[in-house]
């Protein structure tokens, strides 16, 4: 189910204007509710909006008037605009060159602009846009730095000035529901999302379930979510503010809360206890198929006898990327003989992980990782019958089965802030249960 009620952002004379729009499945339908129940609900909707975290610096831009323009500015005739994406091995100057650009101006542009942005390290595959004016002289250049933030660059009085803008993403809140049929990035097309959906939500429930071994059919899930788009397109999806997932009978909760004296975020249950553990549950983002489980005796595939097998293995393509499962130090890096390519890391309260037959180490000896950093790649380094990553736990010098070990988690939520936390969470759990009960009254 596909249930969408968000605010459309529109301008009015410099100002913003907020609607609020109820859908199903992509089609207006709230003409046959009752009138009452819906004013209440349309009412309850529109409180949780309040409630919704926004960054302060957006939420003061939207209640600025904008200044009116001047006749001057008015008068000017619109900058044509050229968008080109940077390619592989291109300069700035293999850009700015086909457009009239000398080298003794291209390294002015660089000089003076090299204090808000260095444009030797523009990137392969972002957008670099150019504005010319009547005259077909460039007035104006822009670069997307990241998903967020863009340089603007214009000359004026014969020098460039530079200034990093945050791009103007219009954001709309969306709920979907449903149930899994076969796996979570299936169920999450079925509603019209796209499966990038599907791996931000098997991250916030990382710690609790294994997307691949613990998922059934018609497990179950809701979540309230961010859409990002740019001049009208949809570029990605922002912040998932809750959801739920039943699984197995056990519903799990996540609500996000953002720390109003330090900015971080994270997520909590109902009661304020973080969803983090001190371990994930698995080295994947999306967890592929396990091939081989915790076993004290196990017929290995290579030289065909009898013998323990201390991990757990996952059966994945070459190159698909292995995260450390916490936060760590690399002991070791390297080729360990019919372990092939693996890596070592030490883990608080006396805890050790290994990932073994990679590929490819992106860390060395010594380094610090942070749980679900990527640490390398799948391989068929070793002896092994297949690519696949075997993934093993000690704690206290032991073996443990990284399927059935229940790991402690991490800080709850600070005291200080848990009432404000709850008044959240229940205004969050408005949206879950407000279109139920629309949807059930038709």
């Amino acid at each position: 189910m596909n249930y969408c009620f968000y605010r459309e952002i529109e301008k009015h004379s410099g100002k913003m204007k907020v609607k609020i729009r109820i859908q199903k499945n992509g089609k207006r339908e709230i003409g046959h509710l009752p009138l009452l129940v819906f004013i209440i609900i349309a009412f309850a909707i529109f409180l949780t909006l309040c409630f919704l975290p926004k960054d302060k610096a957006q939420a003061e831009e939207r209640i600025i008037e904008e200044p009116p323009m001047t006749d001057a500015e008015e008068s000017l005739p619109p900058l044509n605009e050229t968008k080109e994406t940077i390619k592989k091995g291109q300069t700035l100057s293999d850009i700015l060159s086909r457009h009239g650009f000398s080298p003794a101006e291209i390294h002015k542009l660089r000089t003076e602009v090299k204090s808000v942005y260095d444009l030797a390290k523009i990137k392969e595959g972002r957008e670099i846009r150019l504005y010319t004016n009547q005259q077909e002289t460039i007035t104006a250049i822009e670069y997307d730095i990241n998903s967020d933030n863009y340089l603007h660059i214009h000359k004026i009085g014969g020098m460039y000035e530079a200034t990093e803008k945050k791009l103007p993403y219009e954001t709309e809140i969306h709920m979907i529901w449903g149930t899994i049929e076969n796996n979570l990035p299936n169920a999450i097309s079925r509603e019209g999302e796209k499966e990038a959906l599907a791996y931000e939500l098997s991250e916030i429930f990382a710690w609790d379930v294994d997307f691949y071994i613990d998922l059934r059919k018609d497990d179950s899930f809701k979540i309230l979510f961010e859409k990002k788009y740019l001049k009208g397109e949809f570029v990605g999806y922002g912040s998932v503010h809750a959801a739920t997932l039943t699984n197995r009978g056990t519903t799990y909760q996540a609500f996000l809360f953002t720390y109003p004296d330090t900015g971080e975020t994270d997520y909590f249950n109902s009661e304020g206890e973080s969803l983090r553990r001190e371990f994930l549950k698995s080295p994947f983002k999306y967890t592929p198929r396990i091939t081989s489980r915790f076993s004290h005796s196990r017929l290995h595939p290579v030289r065909k006898v009898y013998r323990p097998h201390y991990g757990v293995d996952y059966a994945a393509r070459v190159g698909t990327p292995v995260h450390a499962t916490a936060d760590g130090t690399v002991l070791f890096a390297g080729w360990n003989g019919a372990s092939g390519r693996m890596i070592r890391i030490r883990h608080k309260n006396n805890y050790e992980t290994m990932y073994l037959h990679l590929r490819r180490c992106y860390v060395k000896k010594g380094d610090k990782v942070k749980g679900e950093d990527k640490i390398g790649e799948v391989g068929v380094s070793g002896e092994v019958s297949g690519p696949h990553l075997d993934y093993r736990i000690k704690y206290a010098g032991k073996y443990i089965n990284p399927l059935a070990h229940r790991f402690k988690p991490v800080k709850p939520l600070r005291p200080e802030f848990l009432s404000d936390f709850k008044l959240l969470a229940q205004n969050y759990s408005l949206y879950f249960d407000a279109p139920l009960i629309i949807f059930s009254s038709f």
